[in-house]
């Protein structure tokens, strides 16, 4: 990818330099991409570079092998909820995941309109309920999408459909109440509204899929590289669980 002109979603930002930022950002066809943005540490590029931002995007390399130089403009902003503790820690968590987890320039394009939904649902929904259902399911769909996909659509032990209620921390598939009779406590819970049962899911509910996206991501994606990053996420958790409190 010599050049790129693309709408982006702000994921990360490292400073290079003295004034310079990398920028990696993901975009609907080409995926998650980095450019180097001379001055991306001024005064006005900084409130552009925020994660979870959507900028127009412009990437232009000399050869596929060097680091694309990157230009940004402004075109749709979450700054105002980097303000709120709870928001702010879940748009840090999701853009981190994404930039961290993700291979460059392989495109995702569900991915893209997932995290959009989500950080959407950040800016417009009124309880963190309704955006925390969609941020786990966008979990779910980035564990699939990287080939860590769930089995939430039949028992694994008998291949029914009905009363799946828990799912199993080794294989990644989905219980029955009945089959797990004995061995619930072995068991991570799973909320019907990951089945596709309940379109109103409690917090505690949102809570239960987080648990076991959670547990998922860290035994698949993450590592102990990613230890800043596994301590995103219990600060998301722990804001979560005070608004349940």
């Amino acid at each position: 990818m010599a050049s790129l002109t693309a709408d982006a979603i702000v994921c990360a930002v490292r400073a290079h330099g003295e004034h310079g930022a990398i920028l990696r950002a993901l975009t609907h066809e080409a995926g998650l991409v980095a450019g180097y943005v001379r001055g991306g540490r001024s005064r006005r590029l900084r409130p552009i570079l925020m994660p979870g931002n959507l900028v127009a995007l412009e990437l232009r390399a000399r050869t596929e092998e060097q680091l694309a130089g990157a230009t940004v403009e402004m075109l749709a902003s979450r700054a105002p909820l980097l303000a709120e503790p709870l928001a702010a820690a879940a748009i840090d968590w999701v853009t981190n995941l994404t930039a961290a987890t993700l291979p460059e320039s392989q495109p995702y394009p569900a991915l893209y309109a997932a995290l959009s939904a989500v950080l959407d649902a950040i800016s417009a929904a009124p309880s963190a309920r309704l955006w925390a259902a969609a941020l786990a399911r966008y979990e779910l769909l980035l564990l699939a999408e990287l080939g860590f996909g769930l089995n939430l659509d039949e028992c694994v032990v008998t291949g029914s459909a009905d009363g799946l209620a828990f799912i199993s921390p080794k294989t990644g598939g989905a219980v029955t109440a009945v089959a797990a009779a004995g061995y619930e406590r072995r068991l991570l819970r799973l909320p019907a509204f990951l089945t596709g049962r309940d379109i109103d899911p409690s917090l505690p509910d949102v809570l239960d899929a987080l648990a076991i996206t959670e547990h998922f991501l860290g035994r698949d994606l993450l590592d102990g590289r990613n230890r800043d990053l596994i301590e995103t996420r219990a600060r998301l958790i722990d804001r979560l669980n005070r608004a349940v409190a």
